[in-house]
């Protein structure tokens, strides 16, 4: 049985981001296109599925550090700020990402059914959202040719 720490990361998360392309639960609000991803940006993403992209990481994220609240999901998708990107000119500092991305993707991940809030503990990983994690590296794992990787799948 393929678990989603047998998948690589990045071509897990392609695959969950097209998956959720495919669905209606998860939808960019219409406000993504104006923000910036932390303080220590200078301009939104650029990306067009940007928030099909951090929900499908959120989702790994949860299911391997679950439960963890939205505080702790900032530090991770934060970065070091040093000023202005153009020059540079300050010593650099740790920078939480934004919680308002963060938060508004675990909500309709929640409504999705992916992801449940745990009393106290923040939020974790449903068995729904377990089995669409696994099928998902099933899959890729089976697309991948990487030698390495044959054992898993």
């Amino acid at each position: 049985m393929t678990t989603l720490y047998d998948a690589p990361a990045e071509d897990l998360i392609e695959a969950l981001t097209e998956t959720f392309e495919d669905e209606d639960d998860i939808e960019a609000p219409e406000w993504v296109t104006f923000t910036k991803t932390g303080v220590d940006r200078e301009l939104p993403p650029e990306q067009d599925d940007f928030w099909e992209r951090r929900a499908a990481s959120l989702l790994r994220k949860v299911a391997v550090d679950g439960p963890v609240g939205v505080n702790a999901l900032r530090s991770e998708y934060g970065s070091s700020k040093q000023g202005s990107t153009r020059y540079r000119v300050r010593p650099k500092r740790k920078a939480k990402g934004s919680g308002n991305i963060i938060r508004t993707a675990l909500q309709q991940l929640e409504d999705a059914g992916y992801v449940e809030t745990s009393e106290n503990d923040g939020r974790r990983v449903t068995g729904d959202g377990r089995a669409l994690l696994d099928d998902t590296a099933g899959e890729v794992l089976s697309e991948i040719d990487r030698p390495e990787l044959e054992r898993y799948a």
